[in-house]
Parts: C-alpha cells; sequence; structure tokens
C-alpha cells in the first residue's frame, strides 16, 4: 500500500529588513543602557526623539532640559565633573554654533567625557530650510582640543561606533542624520579612529565620510573599474583623530585623493584630510562637497545632496582628471 505525503510548502522569501536611521539606533542604545548604568544620565533638548521611551529603572536619569542648548551643554558639563557621562542629544546646527561657547569652555576645556549625539546634520533636515541645515559642525567641532568626532556612515555603523565611543576618556562628538539611509556593504570590522577599507585600488583613492557620501564613493569606484580604473574607497569615519597612516599609505607619494563629505567644502573632511597628508607625503587632494552657499531651496537629503554636486558622476569625473590629466571632463 502507498501512503500519500504532502510536500512541505515552500517557505517564504524573508524580506530584507528596511533600513534604520542613526537616530533611531542611537535612541534604542541609549533605552538599552540607560538602566543598567549609573553612570548614563541623557539630557534632551525638547527634541521629540524619545517620546514614549520607557527607560526603566532609569527613568530618573533622563532629563529634558527643553530648547536651552547651551545651557544643556553646561548642565552636561556639570554632571561629567562630578562622575556621569552625559549623553547630550540636539540638533548638528546648534550643537556647532548656538551652544558652541559651553562646549568649547565647559567640555572641551575641560576634557570631560561628554558625548553630543548630534541630530540631522548636513542637510537631513533638508526640509526646514538653511537655519537648520549642519554644514559647518565638522570645521567647528574638529578645531576643539581634546574632541573626537565621528560620523557613522549606516545604522550598524552607528551601533558598533557609539558603543565604542562610550568607553572614550574625553568628549565624542557623533554626527547622526534624521532619517534612515542604505546600509553600506559588507567591509572589515569597524573600529574607531581607523580608516575601512571597503575597496581596494591601485590608481587612485576616494575617502568618505557619511552615508551618501560612501554610497557615491562606492558608485564612481564601480563605474571607473569599467573604464580600467582601479579607485580604493576608504570609508574615514572617524574625522578626528584622523587614521593619515591608511589615508597616507592608501594615496602614496604622488598620488591623488578624492574627498567626499556632506559638509561644506571649508574646512571639512576634505580639509582635514589635506592637512594632514600635505605634512606626510606629496599628495593631490581633491574635494567633493557642498558648495560655498546656502542652501536655497526645500527638499529631501538625497535630492540636496546630489545637487549640491556629491554625486558619482562627479567623483568619477574628478578621478578621470586626475589619472589622465589630458582628458577634458571637468
Amino acid at each position: 500500500m502507498t501512503t500519500a505525503t504532502t510536500a512541505a510548502p515552500t517557505p517564504k522569501p524573508t524580506a530584507a529588513a528596511e533600513p534604520r536611521s542613526s537616530r533611531e539606533v542611537y535612541r534604542d542604545i541609549v533605552a538599552e543602557l540607560l538602566p543598567g548604568d549609573e553612570r548614563l544620565v541623557c539630557l534632551d533638548s525638547d527634541t521629540g526623539l524619545f517620546a514614549g521611551v520607557d527607560f526603566g529603572t532609569g527613568h530618573d536619569r533622563y532629563l529634558n532640559l527643553g530648547i536651552a542648548e547651551h545651557t544643556l551643554m553646561g548642565a552636561a558639563a556639570g554632571l561629567a565633573r562630578e562622575g556621569r557621562m552625559p549623553l547630550v542629544n540636539t540638533m548638528a546646527a546648534f550643537a556647532a554654533s548656538r551652544a558652541l561657547e559651553a562646549v568649547k569652555i565647559d567640555i572641551a576645556l575641560n576634557n570631560l567625557p561628554v558625548r553630543i549625539a548630534a541630530t540631522h546634520s548636513g542637510v537631513s533636515a533638508g526640509h526646514l530650510g538653511p537655519t537648520h541645515h549642519g554644514l559647518e559642525d565638522l570645521a567647528v567641532m574638529r578645531t576643539l582640543p581634546n574632541m573626537t568626532v565621528v560620523v557613522p556612515a549606516d545604522a550598524a555603523g552607528t551601533d558598533t561606533l557609539f558603543r565604542q565611543a562610550l568607553a572614550l576618556p574625553g568628549p565624542v562628538y557623533f554626527r547622526m542624520g534624521r532619517n534612515a539611509t542604505p546600509d553600506l556593504p559588507a567591509g572589515p570590522p569597524l573600529e574607531l579612529g581607523r580608516a575601512q577599507r571597503l575597496r581596494p585600488g591601485t590608481d587612485i583613492t576616494i575617502a568618505a565620510c557619511g552615508p551618501y557620501p560612501v554610497l557615491a564613493a562606492l558608485a564612481a569606484a564601480e563605474e571607473l573599474a569599467g573604464e580600467g580604473i582601479s579607485a580604493g574607497v576608504l570609508h574615514v569615519h572617524t574625522v578626528k583623530p584622523l587614521d593619515t597612516a591608511a589615508l597616507a599609505a592608501a594615496v602614496g607619494p604622488g598620488g591623488t585623493v578624492i574627498t567626499v563629505e556632506e559638509h561644506w567644502r571649508t574646512a571639512g573632511f576634505g580639509s582635514a584630510v589635506a592637512e594632514a597628508l600635505t605634512e606626510l607625503v606629496p599628495v593631490r587632494v581633491r574635494r567633493v562637497a557642498m558648495p560655498d552657499a546656502f542652501v536655497s531651496v526645500a527638499g529631501g537629503q538625497r535630492y540636496l545632496v546630489e545637487r549640491g554636486g556629491i554625486t558619482a558622476r562627479a567623483i568619477a569625473a574628478y578621478a578621470r582628471s586626475a589619472v589622465d590629466p589630458t582628458r577634458k571632463d571637468l
């Protein structure tokens, strides 16, 4: 006698997880760690990021000081002097301008372990206009002695780098966006202070920081590979201290590095790379960044980034010109 069998149902493919914003990842880390670590105090500036979050036994160490960013930084410094580790939550535009005096005098001067979690960086708050764009913050924060400056490029990087940043003894400026951005492809493990090589290359090096700049760098390298140009890509998530050794090794004497960032062209990541490398090896630095102008239109982050010229096409054009100066692409 034969026995009928029923075929096992074909499993449905698992849907890929939706990308998450860096600020959401940060929020969840704070909610996870606050109850178990008495040192941590979360100071908010009425951003709404933590609305509805259950901090459990850590609820009394979440303090919303309102829209008073200068006071926020001063309070954080005072708590840090008393042995706490404040996590300060505000927008990048306000951390780097309205609150700058307190960041400089109260926090950086005293080398205090304050973590400034700056959201809405670059043009990620593009719908709110120039008052809320954070296009000067890297220039400002990297000039402050004792300050570590970190720019994660996706959700996974935010989680890894922020947890590592908690172990540092001094202040940290942690630059995040507003909305979800695409995940980066897998690469070597992230380590604070060390550039991550996402793609090897022999003809030219592209060094990028931040979500859309890194994605544009990878797309440009892929386009160039089709033309026989080997472009290496470095994901430089730590702007200060800068991994100058990795940059110098990747570029080499007489080589060219193209820097890519979501920041005004003046004094940001590209300038930091140029300053560092010119003291080590003779190199050429070409900077792809937001033009020296206020962004006059409202729009989404990706739209404004591309409108500002931070595109794979622009990066590839710089690369072709550097590899073969006789070309007229630019």
